[in-house]
């Protein structure tokens, strides 16, 4: 069986997002147009430099994400949204998205196929090993998410790209976590962030 890995881009002082998220501005205040662009620089603007980091990502079998990182669209699906990102999303395996609203299974371009979870995260997380087999699942966000799992105690393995920019506010890593002992596996500069991975020991 792989492992269950958190994935997610944080400001020094540990915000995946700002308050006010919106169609219009997905990540909220984010010291910029609300679009991530600070946080994720590192990814779009210095590809070639954190290639390791961006491929390693991509080696996940399955993916978990809250309905927040999924899109802006609010209680029942009175709209097709497809998520953030258009035809062909980036992830090219099964993504379980945690939601209270039922949904059909969504397929994309790409390989691709968004599943709606109704059942809390422990579901979510049964349906997404049984679809990885052998390899890795990813719960890559938001940070609400995240915290959940870590909270419950699903997570073997932390992996943060800490940008230098604060926010001040917004969706916190960790809040509502209980203590946890980490041991720090790797950990790389870059010139727009620093890669750190954790493994979760408690």
């Amino acid at each position: 069986m792989g492992k269950v890995i958190c994935d997610i881009t944080i400001s020094v002082d540990g915000y995946s997002a700002g308050h006010n998220q919106s169609e219009e501005r997905p990540f909220g205040d984010d010291g910029g147009d609300g679009s991530g662009s600070m946080l994720h620089t590192w990814m779009f603007d210095t590809p070639d430099e954190n290639r390791a980091e961006l491929d390693l990502w991509a080696t996940a079998k399955a993916f978990i994400m809250g309905r927040n990182m999924f899109g802006p669209v609010r209680g029942g699906w009175d709209r097709q949204w497809n998520g953030w990102w258009g035809d062909n999303p980036p992830f090219h395996v099964p993504v379980f998205v945690l939601t209270h609203h039922p949904r059909d299974p969504q397929p994309m371009d790409g390989g691709t196929t968004y599943h709606f979870i109704t059942e809390g995260i422990e579901s979510a997380l049964a349906q997404a090993r049984a679809a990885a087999g052998d390899g890795d699942v990813t719960v890559t966000g938001g940070a609400t998410t995240i915290n959940q799992y870590l909270a419950a105690g699903l997570v073997d393995e932390l992996r943060l790209h800490i940008v230098p920019v604060t926010l001040g506010a917004g969706t916190r890593l960790f809040d509502g976590v209980p203590a946890l002992k980490l041991e720090q596996v790797t950990s790389r500069a870059a010139s727009l962030v620093t890669h750190v991975t954790y493994r979760v020991l408690s």
